[in-house]
């Protein structure tokens, strides 16, 4: 019986040794997103992009030979379930990184987190200026703000199209107020202020009286933070009403949900983002190979979430290559910092970052919805 006890005692050691070693070879990244609620359309896409591009990597023999985990917490777009989600990514799962975090609110609470802890905050899907600022060796963000879309995007509907009379239909809410700040910002040094500006509520079902109010004021062009639905009433009360003034919204609005409006109500809208959605009939080789693979894997066309995600994945394995055989959030952000010239599969805005610059890219394209399709309008744009 002694003997047995003994044996019992050695195997339960082994297998405990074996556990840690696993897990000092196993790389971990973390991610906490909205699986179950009103934003989880975009967070199942984004994981399922992230998944699949790391499924490949381990299937080809990991990171410098070592496997990596993408360990996912929901917070349901709910501020105390995502600082519970951080906290255990931190202190049980202790991930090298969390990467690809969605929502704005969500990220500001867990950043305090993260920083203290030392994991960096790799690409969140979240385009608030709160994401970079102020600048932090753990702090990167992929792609371009909404700050820098509506900039972009605003200072080129004023040189080409002529537009003069602005107004701003917009959230309540923090990202609403980012917009509202690209807008005052873009037109103060060309001597003109905001015709009109109207708030609403995230969960508002009716806007007939916020549009009427911007028609009255004369509006040439009423800039949009939005998201799906409120994007949908907005234009749909105006078409209604026989108005036909242009719209234009930051990458909240390039989604093919919205070119997918019931009645086309959504025709002619104008968007500001740094990347670009694949269509099958048009995609290249490896955009279609990349389709396919995640229709296989998910039983679902992918949506623009998963092109988001597909970057952002992209970009942290390259980091994590580049960060050596031995990584931690330190070198993994350092070498993050030496990523340039990037450009995903479908063809978004180049990214470059750099020890001073942790944004990828402040630049957008200018799309229009036409016939039920987004068409590119222009090359990258900035406004510095």
């Amino acid at each position: 019986m002694l003997n047995f006890r003994i044996g019992l005692l050695a195997l339960l050691l082994l297998f405990g040794a074996a556990q840690a070693q696993a897990h000092m070879r196993e790389i971990r990244l973390g991610t906490h997103t909205d699986l179950s609620g009103p934003a989880a359309l975009y967070g199942v896409a984004v994981v399922n992009a992230m998944r699949l591009r790391l499924d490949a990597v381990n299937a080809a023999g990991g990171i410098q030979g070592r496997p990596v985990r993408l360990i996912v917490e929901d917070h349901g777009f709910q501020l105390a379930r995502a600082v519970q989600a951080v906290n255990k990514l931190i202190q049980r799962d202790r991930v090298m990184a969390i990467v690809g975090a969605l929502g704005v609110p969500m990220n500001n609470v867990a950043l305090p987190l993260q920083l203290k802890a030392g994991v960096p905050n790799l690409f969140p899907m979240a385009a608030s200026r709160s994401m970079i600022e102020p600048h932090h060796a753990l702090k990167f963000l992929s792609g371009s703000l909404y700050y820098d879309q509506i900039r972009s995007g605003l200072g080129w509907m004023l040189a080409e199209k002529g537009k003069r009379a602005i107004c701003a239909l917009y959230q309540d809410t923090d990202y609403g107020a980012e917009v509202l700040a690209a807008i005052q910002n873009t037109l103060a040094p060309q001597g003109l202020a905001l015709r009109e500006a109207v708030p609403h509520k995230p969960g508002d079902t009716d806007l007939a009286a916020n549009v009427a109010r911007l028609r009255h004021a004369g509006c040439d062009l009423v800039v949009l933070a939005t998201l799906f639905r409120d994007t949908l009433l907005a234009m749909g009360a105006a078409r209604r009403s026989g108005w036909q003034v242009d719209f234009l919204g930051p990458s909240t609005v390039y989604d093919y949900m919205i070119e997918q409006a019931p009645g086309g109500v959504t025709d002619g809208l104008y968007a500001m983002a740094s990347i670009a959605l694949p269509y099958r009939d048009t995609a290249a080789p490896e955009v279609l190979a990349w389709m396919d693979a995640y229709k296989r894997a998910h039983g679902a066309e992918p949506n623009a979430g998963a092109v988001y995600g597909a970057a952002i994945i992209d970009l942290a394995v390259l980091a994590l290559d580049r960060a050596g055989a031995n990584p931690t959030g330190l070198n993994v952000a350092r070498a993050a910092e030496g990523i340039g010239g990037y450009r995903d599969i479908f063809g978004g805005t180049v990214q470059r970052f750099s020890a001073q610059n942790h944004q990828g890219t402040q630049q957008a394209y200018a799309y229009r919805l036409e016939a039920g399709r987004f068409r590119r309008l222009t090359e990258a744009l900035s406004y510095r």
